[in-house]
């Protein structure tokens, strides 16, 4: 025991940050998003690594929460969750497979989404020569032209109903392009295009709501929802308070600090010049471990409630920032300053750099050390 620990503060020694995952406020996301959609299932979408928190430790914690559905964007993400999750999760594959791999997912009993007539064709032939009609959603393109089949292929398909054989469909589905936005109109063109074409499907469950449309109300919900962003923390709707508990602090040691004089240039490219003598931080992290370039004169880190501008540009593996706000002596080498967390969201951070909580949640990289609470 006292060797595990002692290996565990030497990783978190050793680490150029820590990635602190709320597992407890995970759980309590998905309680909360299950409470708003009443009746509907709550399904979990863990794609990308769980967002970049470790999918092999997420989806367990949702599934004790109560989640039995989970969605990966590729068919490589799902055979490694069977292993984690109980034998009544289901697992499905947002983009549909690649040729070749039918075979494979029907064995691994995980459920694609078809999005193309190409993909029902295969999935068909695949079910009718194991003569069983295999699991499948179908997406339908209710107006975000990315996935999905599009109305003249939704006619084609109801014109050519064998098309389906081999194939059990258990949802209809579709993507909501501006739901974090909900004074969008796309929100209910979409809907109207949903309904009209699951119409066609009379008896196959809708499946429609990702975390924005779980708030936009009741008539978005369907049988399963699919949230993301807010299963992590991050705001479902721009522009309110965010109700989701956060799920992620970040936190990036100090590796040197300074002093320098004003004219000092700072950084590559010497972009920023210093206006009068400041003293100075350098972290030991940059935008390969998701602290974006964009950040670059415009992000910030905190220490308690100040706020600490970073200054020049962003680097590979540091950043800079100016910590003359702090007495002298605050920080020193090895110290932990806040980049998310109580004084920082991951919206703020997303906002300096001109993009949204998702990029900045997926890019954090593997050099931090994650701990688990």
């Amino acid at each position: 025991m006292f060797g595990e620990i002692s290996n565990q503060q030497t990783a978190i020694d050793m680490a150029p940050g820590i990635l602190t995952i709320d597992l407890g406020a995970l759980a309590a996301n998905y309680r909360q998003l299950k409470e708003r959609v009443g009746a509907a299932r709550v399904a979990g979408v863990v794609k990308a690594d769980a967002y970049g928190l470790g999918a092999l430790r997420v989806a367990p914690a949702l599934y004790a929460a109560g989640c039995r559905d989970f969605f990966v964007a590729q068919f490589s993400e799902a055979p490694a969750l069977r292993g984690v999750l109980g034998p009544d999760a289901r697992l499905y594959v947002l983009n549909g497979l690649m040729p070749g791999a039918e075979r494979a997912c029907a064995e691994a009993g995980i459920i694609p989404v078809l999005n193309s007539l190409d993909q029902i064709e295969n999935w068909s032939r695949t079910g009718r020569a194991r003569g069983a009609a295999l699991p499948a959603l179908l997406q339908l393109d209710t107006g975000m032209s990315r996935l999905g089949l599009p109305a003249e292929e939704v006619e084609t398909l109801l014109a050519e109903p064998a098309r389906l054989e081999g194939v059990r469909l258990t949802h209809v589905m579709s993507h909501l392009a501006s739901a974090d936005a909900p004074e969008s109109p796309q929100n209910a063109e979409q809907l109207a295009a949903m309904r009209r074409l699951a119409a066609a499907f009379p008896g196959i469950e809708p499946c429609f709501a990702n975390s924005g449309g779980i708030f936009l109300g009741s008539e978005y919900h369907g049988a399963l929802v699919r949230p993301g962003i807010a299963l992590y923390g991050g705001a479902p709707t721009a522009g309110v308070p965010n109700p989701m508990a956060p799920v992620v602090r970040l936190d990036v040691r100090v590796v040197q600090t300074r002093t320098v004089p004003a004219g000092a240039k700072v950084g590559y490219g010497g972009v920023h010049v210093t206006s009068g003598e400041r003293r100075l931080a350098t972290l030991a992290a940059g935008y390969a471990d998701g602290l974006l370039r964009a950040l670059s004169d415009r992000g910030a880190a905190y220490v308690g409630g100040t706020r600490l501008p970073i200054v020049g540009r962003v680097s590979m593996d540091s950043l800079t920032l100016d910590i003359s706000a702090l007495p002298p002596g605050t920080l020193k080498l090895g110290d932990l300053v806040e980049i998310v967390g109580p004084h920082q969201t991951l919206e703020d951070v997303a906002r300096d750099a001109g993009t949204i909580s998702y990029e900045i949640l997926t890019s954090l990289g593997g050099r931090y050390h994650r701990v688990y609470r």
